[in-house]
């Protein structure tokens, strides 16, 4: 029987709930619900959405991937890049603050968590494989330069444009004259603080006798303090300061409502909604699966794909934006000790809570502050390293990496990443185009055949052995062929071809067709082809033809057995 396609893992770790997970979950939610209060409000203004579309973004989503996520600690809701493109997408079609904008970004949110159900429902967790690591790395890494470069305005307090890092800097020297100096004391100081905080204050409370935990606790917990001491700070100068704050941020639950139609937006969201959706679900899936190997779990794709495409449509229905599995926040979940996804329950507690009582104290932080925790946390995202790691090991790779990130930093995130996807693919079919094929021979005293440009072995002059390392499909099979033509013309007292296809997954029409082709002129030339190691699958493909009635050959177990069959007649060995 096939697996059902809707599962809802809450019935599993439900069973096995009692008090002490009960304590450790309510622990770990008060800890991330103090850090998700001033990040979620950031990852708002990076969108260019009001304050509050932030937390509203992360009550109804938490819920929905509690119910169906296979994570345990898995933490969901806007993230950096996400917001970005969220921000990158929404600017070409209305203007930020507007309700089209607000309107927009719900859009995006429902349409990619459609898409991601419908992925889910066909079982296609498959597809992020698709997406390499150094594309992604390279998109990740550029995206956070974007972000922390777009956030300089609201530390210097000028207004600033563009899509890119260097249209962005273009517009922020033109305006280094109207710097306003008390944003920059406040924003710069907040920075400080912030950076201060992430590389040095944990080591020093353990220095000082605090425990791991405790230490770990106070030191998530900072940002809270930058908010605090800079909201006072602007209370105490007072609205003629100049200082951008949020402003009044609206007290209550999210709002349950419907983006408005318009077919014309919708469509032209469309692709967005399916890139964000893409790499929300790449992110969340890597990072998912990286803590739950810490506790020797597993993560189910598909089942994912179903959690965040619904944890997109309840953000969609209730006012927010695009959400995901967040790296920095589901890591303070893990270490703050969350054992169940019921952690993220609490969670939307503690921030539907915060969103009913605590938003008017929010109305004098300043926008520079929550800049400066952006920048903070995008840091994280730059990986410099893997440029050199890639580089060294696959050059392929590097391209991929270096055109994503050069693209991602020139013309945005959405060309940048469609750009690295697209050669990533196209080096991927260049490369399996021209597979190694090697000529092979037995290495003395085994039965093992090995490359004869690597390896001292024994050879025959009438049997040559071929090996191919690689399935054969349409965009090999004529490198196949070129490949034996070539050896046997510089081979001229062969009279047997023996293909190993020890590495042969697979063969497609196209492939067989070369195969057919390989015997025509084969047996044109009075030579033999014959097939060893071939494996069950690729039988069972062959045997649908007419393929091995016509072989001129036979199809032997081994190579050896075969060599050892044809090269009988073979006078000597030659090594």
């Amino acid at each position: 029987m096939s697996k059902p396609v809707l599962k809802l893992p809450i019935l599993t770790w439900g069973r096995e709930y009692n008090r002490q997970i009960l304590t450790q979950d309510l622990l770990a939610a008060l800890i991330v619900t103090v850090m998700l209060i001033p990040q979620s409000l950031a990852y708002a203004m990076l969108a260019g959405l009001p304050a509050e579309v932030g937390i509203y973004a992360s009550i109804a989503p938490l819920v929905l991937y509690a119910l169906l996520g296979s994570s345990r600690v898995l933490s969901v809701g806007p993230v950096a890049v996400v917001s970005l493109m969220t921000a990158s997408a929404i600017g070409q079609f209305a203007e930020a603050g507007s309700a089209l904008y607000w309107q927009a970004a719900m859009i995006l949110a429902l349409m990619s968590g459609a898409m991601l159900l419908l992925m889910g429902l066909l079982r296609l967790g498959f597809l992020a494989n698709f997406l390499s690591h150094p594309v992604i790395s390279g998109f990740i890494s550029a995206s956070g330069l974007i972000i922390a470069t777009s956030q300089i305005k609201h530390l210097l307090g000028v207004k600033a444009d563009g899509q890119s890092v260097f249209e962005i800097l273009g517009s922020l020297v033109q305006q280094l004259s109207a710097v306003h100096l008390p944003t920059l004391g406040i924003g710069g100081s907040a920075l400080l603080f912030l950076l201060w905080v992430r590389r040095y204050l944990k080591p020093l409370l353990l220095k000082i006798g605090l425990s791991v935990f405790v230490a770990d606790v106070i030191s998530k917990a900072a940002p809270v303090l930058a908010i605090v001491a800079t909201s006072l700070i602007v209370w105490q100068l007072g609205a003629d300061s100049g200082v951008k704050i949020v402003g009044m941020v609206p007290s209550g639950l999210p709002p349950l409502m419907l983006p408005q139609w318009d077919a014309a937006l919708w469509q032209q969201l469309l692709v967005p909604a399916l890139l964000i959706g893409v790499v929300g679900f790449v992110e969340s899936v890597s990072v998912g699966q990286t803590l739950a190997a810490k506790r020797r779990q597993r993560i189910d794709p598909n089942q994912e794909l179903l959690a965040l495409g619904a944890s997109n449509v309840s953000s969609g229905l209730t006012g927010g934006l695009p959400v995901t599995g967040g790296f920095s926040r589901s890591v303070v979940n893990f270490d703050a000790g969350a054992q169940t996804p019921a952690a993220g329950l609490f969670t939307a507690i503690g921030l539907a809570l915060a969103a009913l009582f605590l938003t008017p104290a929010l109305y004098y932080l300043p926008q520079a502050t929550l800049a400066a925790t952006i920048m903070v946390a995008v840091l994280s995202l730059v990986d410099v390293k893997i440029f050199r790691r890639t580089w060294r090991f696959a050059k392929p790779d590097f391209w991929a990496l270096s055109v994503t990130f050069g693209l991602t930093l020139l013309y945005g995130v959405e060309v940048g990443l469609v750009a690295g996807v697209s050669l990533s693919l196209a080096l991927f079919l260049y490369a399996s185009s021209r597979p190694h094929i090697a000529i092979v021979g037995l290495i003395e005293g085994t039965e093992h055949f090995r490359n004869v440009e690597r390896h001292a072995v024994q050879t025959s002059q009438t049997v040559l052995g071929i090996r191919v390392d690689e399935s054969l499909y349409f965009a090999n099979a004529r490198y196949l062929e070129d490949f034996i033509n070539q050896a046997v013309a510089e081979h001229q007292q062969v009279r047997h071809v023996i293909l190993q296809c020890s590495a042969i997954n697979h063969i497609d029409a196209s492939a067989l067709e070369s195969l057919e082709a390989i015997q025509q002129r084969l047996t044109a030339a009075a030579i033999q082809l014959h097939l060893s190691e071939v494996k069950g699958p690729v039988m069972d493909q062959l045997a649908k033809t007419d393929f091995l009635q016509h072989l001129t050959g036979q199809v032997f177990l081994t190579h050896y057995q075969a060599v050892q069959q044809l090269g009988r007649s073979e006078p000597e060995w030659s090594i």
